[in-house]
Parts: C-alpha cells; structure tokens; sequence
C-alpha cells in the first residue's frame, strides 16, 4: 500500500515551477497525485472479487427460511413491507386504519420487494436484505481495492465483512440497518469515483499545457462536465436518509470531503488560490448536491404522497386548515416528521438489549433476535439463538486500528485515513450525545459505520506489508532486500489475522443462524457471560 500524502506540494523543490514542468514533461509525482488507480490488473481482480462475493451469497442465502417465523423487529417491518406491497402505506390491521410509524419506507420497500417476488413468507422478507449484504460485500471489495491499489486488501476487505457475524445476521433479518449500511457505502464509492474523475480531469489540464489558474481557458480546453458520480453519490444519500434519518448524519462529512477533495486536486497542479478556487466552481455543484438528496428523499415517501389514507396525510384537512395539492400534501408530512422526531428523541423506555454507543466496538450488549431450546440435539438441554454478534477477533481488532489510523492519518497526512476516520466519526459519534439524554438505542444502530471500520483495519495491514518512506529510509527500491521482506512479513501478519477471523466466525457461526445445539455448546459461546445472555 503506498500512501498519497499532501507532503510534495508545488513550489518544492521537488515539484519546481509548474509551468516548466508542463512544457518538458509532466513531473511523475504530479502524475501520480492525480491519477492513482491502476487498472492494469482488473480482469484478475475481478476475479477474485467474484470469489468473495460468491463466498458472501453462500454464507447469507443458504437456510434463510429459517427460523420460521418473524424474529425480533422482523413483526414489524416485514409486516409493514406487506402492508406497503398491499395498500401503499403502512397499515394497522388491528384497528383497520393508517399505521403510525416513526422510521421513512424505503427500507420497508425493499423488503417488499422480496416479498413480491417469492411471497409473504420467511424467504420472501429475508431475501432483500441478503441481497443487500451481498452488495455491500462487492462494493467494500471495490472501494478497498481503489484506495488501497492492492487486489489482496480489497479481497481482505470483503471476505471480512463476509465472515462477520453482525454484517451476517443483519444481512438474513428482515431489518432496516442492512440498508442504511447499503447505501451509505455506496455512496462513499460514488465519492470515491468522483474524486479519480476530478483528478483525470486535471491531470488532462496539465498535459494540455494550461495554466491551472486560468480557470476560463482551462475550462475551455478541458470541459469540467457533469460530476455524475457526485449527482449519484447524494441520491444514494437521500435513499439512505429514506430508510432512517441516521444517514443525515454523514452529509455534512459528505459535503467536507467534496471541498477537501477538490482544494487537493488544485493543490496538486500548482493553483495559487485551491481553497477559493474549490469553492467558487463548487459551490453550485454542493448546492444541487442538497437539493438531490431532499429529491430524492421526498421521492421514497411516493407511496404515502399518492394515497389518501397515510397516517397524517390529511392532517390539515381533519384539523380545519385548508389543504392544497401540493403545498398542503408537504405540509402534512412536515407535521408527521414532527411527531416522529419527537417520538425517537424521548424514547426511553428500557429494554433488555439495549446499550450504550462506547458498549458497541467491545460487543459489550449484543441482540438477540431469536431463542429457542427445542430441538434434537443429542443431549437433555437443546438451544438454538440467532445473535447479533460481532466476530469478537475482528471487532475487537477496530479500537487499536483507529488509534493506528488516526497516528498515521497525522504522521503520513493521508486522505484515505482522514476519510475513514471521517466517516466512522459519522456513523458513531453522534449517538454519543443522545446517550446522555439516557435514550434507548442498539448495537445495530453501529452498521454504517462498519464497511468503515473494516477499511481501519485494513489500511493497518496493508501499512504493515508496505510502511510509508521504507524505501527512502534504507535507499533500497521497492521490492528489493528490506522492502520485500518486510512485505513477506507483513503478507504473512495479514493472513494470519484474515485467518483467525474466518476460525472465529466458523466457531460462533451456529449462534449466528439459529443452529440447535447442546447446552453446554452455546453456553461456551457466551464469552462475555450475562452480557452476552
């Protein structure tokens, strides 16, 4: 893994005067900065990704009809999913009228979609999910193989998150945060892409012989084009959002890595003034980037747009103010948000498995999504459970690796490490303030913040089979005497580690899929004792 830091910038004597090096050559650090992703290697790196998908599929759709039943909160999102594949919205069967829910439907769409095609029944709510987890596992092999330019660390990415029991139990439940986890990965892709878009862009500036100052004349020569990746990047955004609201947490990160993004690219070419310059052509661009992801957002609430019995969709009308087509229909669902936001900032009631955010990395409170001690297991005492259980060895491994990631992050000023430190901020860290306001959350309210956390580990490895400046450091080449053997090491230590993992998976693997067993067996598991009950 070679690092791509911001410590050669123009004016160094390295870098010299820009406008010289464009006319005898492009500088191979320019060039490198500004086009990093090698595609030499893509047909085997495909390849291998298949592998790990198809390892990823395996592992999440065989025996997904089991248990039977709706596990856990399955009674009421597949049920809801049903009553949105029915009616358009969802619905209170009980006291046939328009259910209250507090979480928006594109999640429960997508369970629907399932139930659509292979009917209201186990299969039919689980298989979206799986089919979800099974993308994620794709695009963290992608992203990782992107940042990293290493076929061997995007493949250890995925097969990670493959074998990681939470990602696994998510991905065979009928539950919302398998999609968030989705998309919020998806997007970050997209962002990913869009960057390397940017960066050929004005990698063809320079070889164009233009002055990356003259902001007119380059735009000319080298059109700047829609950023479609960016446009796609918020409407996954606002797909996110239209599953929980969490998602809106990673905009602001979303938007911050666009501008350092692009003040690094000017940089990079030698523009006098990137941080003015980034803002003045992007700002445009970030504002449609805001208007997309409310778009789109409004677009997941069709279903409830389009009846005339949504919970609150004639709120006005009922209340004796006038309600007209549009502005009315908006003003409707503004006073829903309302009462559901006031619903998920006083939830406090207490539950048996809830936890607190600093408990979620330690696996300190899993949940439990299914108990059962019936069954034939060749002993007097049967037990069969379905924990959402992080793998202990790779989970316990995320604290260390975002101390490493922060020091390197600091030490080697890399934009990989910053943005995954970024994004982990933005799946976790806002759940600390609500935990002292004493509300009830869970471990799974961590998920998008996992692909993140598995890129942490990841980035540690791949500095330890390649650390930044060895080669500057022993005067030897890459690949030759201590550089290669270090990476031998390193290659050896990584393996280990993906090794250990998969040992540890296999072992809690029947706790993760309602597997009966003895008493003595899942009593075994339970590493952690009554936390773990």
């Amino acid at each position: 893994m070679t690092p791509e830091t911001d410590r050669d910038r123009p004016g160094d004597p390295a870098a010299s005067s820009p406008g010289t090096l464009r006319r005898d050559g492009i500088p191979a650090i320019i060039r490198r900065r500004l086009a990093p992703f090698d595609t030499r290697l893509e047909p085997f790196s495909w390849l291998a990704t298949g592998v790990v998908v198809l390892i990823a599929a395996i592992l999440r759709l065989v025996g997904l009809n089991h248990p039977k039943g709706k596990i856990f909160d399955e009674t009421y999102y597949a049920t809801d999913a049903h009553n949105l594949l029915m009616r358009g919205v969802e619905w209170d069967e009980k006291n046939n009228t328009a259910a209250y829910v507090v979480h928006p439907p594109l999640g429960k769409w997508a369970i629907a979609l399932g139930e659509w095609a292979f009917g209201y029944n186990e299969l039919g709510w689980r298989i979206s999910a799986a089919v979800a987890g099974t993308l994620s596992v794709l695009i963290l092999i992608r992203v990782a193989r992107r940042m990293f330019q290493s076929t061997a660390l995007g493949c250890a990415a995925g097969l990670l998150m493959a074998l990681d029991g939470f990602h696994m139990v998510l991905s065979r439940s009928a539950l919302l945060d398998i999609f968030v986890l989705l998309f919020v990965l998806a997007a970050f892709a997209a962002l990913l892409c869009d960057r390397d878009a940017t960066r050929r862009r004005w990698l063809r500036v320079v070889e164009a012989g233009l002055d990356p100052d003259d902001r007119r004349r380059a735009a000319r020569r080298v059109p700047r084009g829609v950023p479609w990746w960016r446009l796609l990047a918020a409407v996954l955004l606002g797909c996110g959002v239209g599953v929980k609201w969490s998602v809106l947490y990673f905009v602001p990160v979303f938007v911050l890595l666009i501008v350092l993004w692009e003040v690094g690219a000017r940089r990079s070419v030698g523009v006098r003034h990137p941080w003015l310059d980034a803002l003045l052509d992007e700002i445009g661009w970030i504002a449609l980037v805001g208007v997309l992801i409310v778009l789109t957002y409004l677009a997941t609430w069709s279903g409830w747009f389009l009846s005339d019995n949504g919970f609150y969709r004639n709120w006005r009308a009922d209340s004796g103010f006038s309600d007209p087509p549009v502005i009315g229909a908006l003003q409707n669902l503004w006073h829903y948000h309302q009462a559901a936001f006031e619903f998920h900032t006083g939830l406090q009631t207490r539950h048996t498995y809830q936890s607190w955010p600093w408990q979620w990395l330690l696996l300190g409170r899993p949940v439990a999504f299914y108990w059962s001690n019936e069954g034939a297991c060749g002993a007097s005492s049967c037990a069969a459970e379905i924990l959402l259980l992080g793998t202990p060895v790779l989970w316990w491994s995320f604290l260390p690796a975002l101390a490493v990631l922060a020091w390197l992050g600091i030490a080697r000023r890399d934009w990989r490490a910053n943005a995954i430190l970024l994004w982990v901020a933005a799946g976790l860290l806002p759940w600390f303030y609500y935990a002292f306001d004493g509300r009830t959350m869970f471990a799974f309210y961590a998920a998008p913040a996992e692909p993140f956390l598995i890129l942490a580990v990841i980035y540690v490895l791949g500095a330890i089979m390649a650390p930044a400046g060895a080669a500057g450091a022993s005067g030897e080449a890459p690949g030759t005497g201590t550089i290669r053997d270090r990476r031998m090491i390193g290659g050896i230590v990584a393996g280990t580690y993906v090794l250990l993992v998969a040992l540890c998976f296999a072992y809690f693997h029947p706790i993760y899929v309602g597997q009966v067993m003895t008493y003595a067996d899942w009593s075994a598991r339970m590493w952690l004792g009554g936390r773990w009950i």
